[in-house]
This record gives structure tokens, C-alpha cells and sequence, in this order.
């Protein structure tokens, strides 16, 4: 070989060396910082080092994770505080995965990559934790709060009238929905922190058109008035004077409902010291000295509903308790209700 060759190669040689290291000393000076193409979360991080990428992604990936998540429902707001859901994310760990990205493949690769604003296509997730468990007792916190039992439509009865209490619907949580709301809301750490409560409506059994039909018959006594009052779905049908119980054996007051029907009924004399002689007797139906005339009607511990032929007693307060009618009015009454009928008596 002659020496112009030789001096040839041996120029080649020093050029490829001296290329290749200054190849790697640029790739060395570049080591430290990640690479174009790189996010964590979704946030560029080209160019930072690892303090740099740290302090970036800790800011905006943990910052909006430092406001309570509140659930509002009509009014009300529920708060869960931060505290709480013990919210961590696992940065250092995404930060390693962003520079063994920035640092794949060969060295000439990474060279020609850099030099010619190339970029890798490197996305790179935050592992989010927080308490599942915190998660779940606010849901319940909220179920508790939201939930509402429907109301059934009702009678409020007075003693010479009846309203209708409207029916009103019930609402529950839709908590499965709300659990998967706040696990999107904590693993991305995107969105508004504060949810509405979406509910399920739930129906009443008896709605306010309904009531009616469940109360075909009803009774109210006035003992002030001595009036009794039969109402046929929920509407005045028929009035009737009565007497009622005297001072100190007043007929009770409340709501009942007729607990039995007789006709003619037996008179079993109650152990009281106005039944004299008579208390404990049984006094058979339809006779003078049995004073149930005609129809009988229970309603409360021994009280009912009977008829009297001492007419002169209507309109005032002069029996033991029981209700009683002419004899007209209550076989009248007697036709016109069943075992079940309420009666409220003030």
C-alpha cells in the first residue's frame, strides 16, 4: 500500500472517531433532559430535566386534586374534603418511564433525532390513588340526605270534615352512577369538583286521584255538636243527630274504624258502678230491658255505635260512652257502612 492511502485511511479513521465521539458527547449533554414528544398526563414536558418535569406535573396534576368534591341536590351541598380521600399520585415512577422513552433506541438514532427536531411519540399516565373507602361512605352520606320515601295521598279528617293530603313522589339516589362520576372525576383530576346528585323518581302506591276510591265510606263525629257525619267517597252524604258520652264516661276521642256489626245486638253489662245490680249480666237482643236497640256498631273498647229509643237524650251528652242514634238512623247508618269504615271522633 502506498503512503497516500495509508495517510488516507488513517484520515478516515481519525474523522470517524472524532465523529463518533462527538456524537456521544452530544447525546451525553442531552441525557438529562426528556426528549420532544413527551407528555406525563398529558403535559409536555420536552426539554425539562427532572426537577423541572417533578415540580411541573405535581402542580397540575395535584393541584386541582387539592379542592373538596362537593354534590349538590336541589339545596343541599355535600362536601367530601381532600383530607379525607389521602390522594397521592405516583410521579417519580412516571417521570422514569418519560426518560427511558426519550432514551430508546441506538445512539445514532437519538443523534439524527435530535439534530433533526425529531420527536418520539411517548405518552405517559399518573398513577392516581385515593381511599375507595372515603369514596363510598360519602356516597352514602348522600344517599341518606337524598333519599325520600314517596307519600302515599291521605285523609286528614276533622271532626265535621275531611282534606285530601296530597300525594307526593319519593326520590333515590342514583348512587352506582355518582360512584363512577367521582372515580372519573379522582383518576383524572379533570373536570368540575362540583357534581349534581341525579336521582331515580319514585312513585307513590295511592296518588291523590286514587284517595278517594280508598275511602268508599267514612264517618266523623262532632261531640260538640252531637253530629255524625257519613261521607261516601270523600264527600258529605248524610247528617245525623246523636248523643254522646257523658262527663267522665265520654265516648273516646281518636281515629278507629268499625270493629263489628250486629243486629239486635246482646247487651253484656259492663262491671261499672252505674250498672248497679245489672253489671256483669248479659241481656239478650231485641228485648225492653236491652238498651242497643236495633243495630249495633263497635268501635273502642266496649264503645259503639247503637240505637236508642230515648230520643229525648239526642243532642246531648247522656250516654256511657257509646253513640246513639233513633232508631231510623241507625238502621239507616247500619246499611250504608262496612267493618273497616274509619270513624274519627273529636
Amino acid at each position: 500500500m502506498g503512503r497516500k492511502a495509508q495517510v488516507l485511511i488513517a484520515a478516515v479513521v481519525v474523522f470517524l472517531i472524532g465523529g463518533a465521539v462527538a456524537a456521544y458527547a452530544y447525546d451525553g449533554a442531552n441525557k438529562d433532559e426528556l426528549a420532544e414528544g413527551v407528555t406525563i398526563n398529558g403535559i409536555d414536558v420536552a426539554g425539562m430535566d427532572r426537577e423541572q418535569a417533578a415540580e411541573t406535573v405535581r402542580n397540575q396534576v395535584l393541584a386541582p386534586q387539592r379542592k373538596p368534591v362537593k354534590v349538590t341536590f336541589k339545596k343541599q351541598t355535600y362536601k367530601l374534603p381532600v383530607n379525607d380521600l389521602n390522594i397521592q399520585a405516583d410521579i417519580d415512577s412516571a417521570i422514569d418511564q418519560a426518560f427511558e422513552k426519550s432514551r430508546e433506541g441506538s445512539l445514532p438514532g437519538r443523534v439524527i433525532r435530535e439534530v433533526t427536531g425529531g420527536s418520539v411519540d411517548a405518552r405517559i399516565p399518573v398513577a392516581v390513588t385515593y381511599s375507595k373507602k372515603a369514596v363510598n361512605q360519602f356516597v352514602r352520606e348522600v344517599a341518606d340526605g337524598v333519599n325520600q320515601d314517596p307519600v302515599d295521598a291521605s285523609v286528614a279528617a276533622g271532626p265535621d270534615s275531611l282534606t285530601v293530603v296530597k300525594a307526593a313522589d319519593g326520590h333515590k339516589l342514583r348512587d352506582n352512577l355518582l360512584e363512577k362520576q367521582l372515580a372519573g372525576l379522582l383518576d383524572s383530576g379533570e373536570g368540575d369538583r362540583a357534581l349534581a346528585a341525579k336521582v331515580n323518581v319514585t312513585k307513590p302506591e295511592v296518588t291523590t286521584a286514587e284517595v278517594a276510591s280508598k275511602y268508599p265510606t267514612y264517618l266523623t263525629l262532632d261531640r260538640g255538636s252531637f253530629q255524625l257525619k257519613l261521607w261516601n267517597d270523600l264527600k258529605l252524604t248524610k247528617t245525623y243527630t246523636v248523643a254522646v258520652g257523658q262527663v267522665g264516661l265520654e265516648t273516646p276521642a281518636g281515629t278507629y274504624t268499625l270493629q263489628s256489626k250486629q243486629v239486635d245486638p246482646v247487651w253484656t253489662v259492663p262491671n261499672s258502678d252505674w250498672a248497679g245490680d245489672m253489671a256483669g249480666q248479659v241481656v239478650p237482643g231485641g228485648v225492653p230491658e236491652n238498651p242497643l236497640k236495633a243495630r249495633w256498631m263497635g268501635i273502642f273498647d266496649g264503645a259503639g255505635i247503637h240505637g236508642t229509643d230515648d230520643t229525648a237524650s239526642l243532642g246531648s251528652a247522656a250516654s256511657h260512652g257509646c253513640v246513639r242514634m233513633s232508631v231510623p238512623d241507625v238502621i239507616d247508618l247500619y246499611d250504608r257502612v262496612d267493618v273497616g269504615t274509619p270513624i274519627y271522633i273529636g
